[in-house]
């Protein structure tokens, strides 16, 4: 959370004139919550630029089985996400609202 949280405050301004030059960019950060999705919300409006939320809804049951999947083919070195770090982190999980803003779009 601290390093991802100074990654943000570092990339905000440059993200932001990226968009407001043209540029698409993709942004790939935990948005799990009302106030984690408060960054993204604050980059399209201060650049003032349309964008896309995907949303992909699955079940637990059906990300534990891509999370299986993705432990099998990590390097040996590489930190495995068990299911218990799954549950803890999916607990705080709010899915997003049209009142929040977004355009969402549902996969």
């Amino acid at each position: 959370m601290k390093y991802s949280k100074r990654l943000k405050d570092t990339m905000f301004d440059f993200i932001v004139e990226l968009l407001k030059k043209g540029n698409e960019v993709v942004l790939d950060f935990p948005a799990n919550t009302v106030t984690q999705r408060q960054w993204f919300k604050d980059i399209f409006e201060t650049a003032n630029v349309e964008h896309i939320m995907y949303y992909v809804k699955r079940s637990d049951d059906v990300c534990k089985e891509q999370l299986k999947k993705r432990n099998e083919n990590l390097p040996k070195d590489a930190p495995l996400i068990d299911e218990a770090t799954f549950d803890a982190i999916t607990k705080y999980f709010q899915e997003p609202k049209e009142e929040e803003g977004f355009n969402i779009r549902y996969e």
